[in-house]
């Protein structure tokens, strides 16, 4: 198997054209994931506002950096004015929603300051 240096211009175009069409390939494929996590969070939000009563959702975290969402990504969600009964059935539910990609849900009443404030920083209301 030749090195690098050893490949004729013929072979190295190949090669630079195959690398070329997987990137592209990658880059539609994270666009597609995150055009799904943006989706999911608004079936979440929508679901803690209709059936926990949620008074807000926001989103947060990698999906609101674009530059940071990668194909590992997860959806984070933080809720205000869910009932302490409920908190755990509606991560449950929310979490039941992604099997592709996994939601996680913050109470914003009972996390801490400092996450909190990060989320009031960065998220985006759904």
């Amino acid at each position: 198997m030749p090195t690098a240096l050893e490949l004729t211009p013929e072979a190295m175009a190949v090669y630079r054209a195959t690398a070329q069409r997987r990137r592209q390939a990658e880059h539609q494929a994270l666009q597609q994931r995150q055009q799904l996590a943006w989706q999911l969070a608004r079936q979440a939000a929508a679901l803690l506002e209709g059936q926990f009563k949620a008074t807000r959702v926001v989103v947060f975290g990698s999906l609101v950096h674009p530059d940071c969402f990668t194909p590992w990504s997860d959806v984070d969600l933080a809720a205000w004015g869910l009932a302490p009964e409920d908190t755990f059935r509606a991560m449950g539910a929310v979490m039941d929603l992604g099997q592709e990609i996994e939601i996680n849900l913050v109470d914003a009443g009972a996390c801490r300051s400092s996450i909190l404030e990060t989320i009031e920083c960065e998220g985006v209301n759904l």
